[in-house]
């Protein structure tokens, strides 16, 4: 047997340091060739690292959330044959037993009582209602099977993983509920009762990411934000009546494409809107290219595939290509290209998006357009009172390079465009 080092490797594109969000396998693990060992995130892409050798897992070189340099030792595997290290006798080897030692200092001819068995340990039960892993090891499960737990009523960390590196399957849920039944959300219990319970949950991977560009943006972007009422009932029409008309496999127009030509319209007119600042050289670059990124919520946190070149995509290729973009964020499938590069950003929160919002400028963009939910609302028109449908856009803007007028400009532009959407087909 011999000892084979995996050492992290280099992602690419000039990336020194990853940080390590999730181990697939622990020490004592069997290993397959290719098969998984660890999640490591660069930016904002989650990279898995496979096993280019099988045997038996030593140790592990780092622990989750920990910023791993490219090249340091990320672990050590137990392999046939020969390994890539030399590797120093084992302590045990070198060190004497208790017994022996105790031999070697006995007198002469005088015998040494060998050290009592300890007892055996006694079989345990086949369900037991404590932590199978220890506190603060993370139950490794894939979002369905969390959500799962989670609908049950079951504490994922109670729960013994038979997958890999102890994953915990849709098996191991239905063994445990079958073993444990009428099992009940942890909150359970008297309706009034004090708790006094904590959770620490580190901010590792992709959520230590979110709130350093969180706080990268906050602290380097004095924020305009600028909230204006559009009337979406036309095109809330028109949607509805391409919706019907298209076919079942070309997919379901939501408002965001419409509201990406809306930009790639508006933009023409206000170019400085289209723009990333580098602060550091002062230097406010204006894109031709039209790059909006489109925050989506995923099971990790929030990411942003960027829809590229959406001036040169109709309506329903900007439409197949958010829908593809958002499948891969919330699949964990985006590649690191398909999560940069944006020029401008749209939020929405959909029916939660509330009344108003104050979005985060996603640096070094200098702008950014939240949507808010459409509400049916008694509107004035034409003297009379009449149903319409009412919808905010909440827009922040970087001050520094966009004054305000030049803001409010765009904002009514879009304004012009959504409630006379007939506009977005006329160039």
């Amino acid at each position: 047997m011999a000892v084979h080092v995996i050492k992290m490797p280099d992602i690419g594109e000039g990336i020194a340091e990853v940080e390590l969000v999730e181990w697939h396998v622990k020490p004592g693990d069997a290993v397959a060739e290719d098969q998984a060992l660890a999640d490591v995130m660069t930016d904002k892409a989650t990279v898995e690292i496979p096993s280019p050798v099988a045997g038996t897992v030593l140790a592990l070189g780092g622990e989750r959330g920990q910023v791993m340099a490219v090249g340091s030792e990320l672990i050590r595997i137990e392999v046939e044959g020969a390994g890539n290290v030399t590797t120093a006798p084992a302590a045990a080897a070198t060190s004497p037993a208790p017994a022996a030692m105790a031999a070697a200092a006995a007198p002469p001819g005088q015998a040494v009582a060998a050290s009592p068995s300890p007892p055996p340990r006694e079989t345990a039960p086949a369900f037991v209602a404590h932590a199978t892993r220890q506190p603060g090891d993370k139950a490794i499960a894939s979002p369905s099977v969390r959500r799962r737990a989670l609908d049950l009523g079951i504490e994922l960390q109670l729960v013994p993983g038979s997958g890999g590196g102890g994953r915990v399957t849709h098996e191991d849920l239905d063994a445990y509920a079958a073993r444990a039944p009428g099992t009940q959300p942890s909150n359970a219990g008297p309706r009034y009762a004090e708790r006094n319970d904590e959770e620490a949950v580190p901010v590792i991977g992709l959520r230590r990411k979110i709130a350093q560009k969180m706080q990268e943006a906050k602290r380097r972007i004095p924020h305009f934000t600028y909230v204006e009422e559009i009337d979406v009932t036309e095109l809330e029409t028109l949607r509805a009546r391409l919706n019907a008309q298209s076919d079942a496999g070309r997919g379901r127009l939501t408002l965001l494409p419409l509201l990406a030509r809306a930009i790639v319209l508006a933009v023409r007119e206000f170019p400085q809107i289209n723009a990333r600042f580098d602060d550091e050289a002062g230097i406010v670059t204006r894109h031709g290219a039209v790059h909006i990124g489109i925050a989506t919520q995923t099971d990790a946190g929030l990411m942003v595939p960027v829809l590229r070149h959406a001036e040169a995509r109709d309506l329903q290729a900007n439409a197949t290509e958010i829908a593809r973009l958002a499948g891969a964020a919330r699949a964990a499938r985006a590649t690191r290209d398909e999560l940069s590069g944006s020029t401008i950003t749209i939020t929405s929160l959909g029916a939660l998006g509330g009344i108003v919002t104050t979005p985060v400028i996603n640096h070094p963009e200098v702008a950014i357009v939240g949507v808010n939910r459409i509400v049916e609302r008694p509107m004035m028109r034409g003297g009379a009172v009449v149903p319409r449908l009412m919808m905010n856009l909440s827009s922040s803007f970087d001050h520094r390079v966009v004054d305000g007028a030049v803001a409010a400009g765009f904002v009514q532009a879009l304004r012009a465009l959504l409630e006379c959407p007939a506009s977005l087909f006329a160039e």
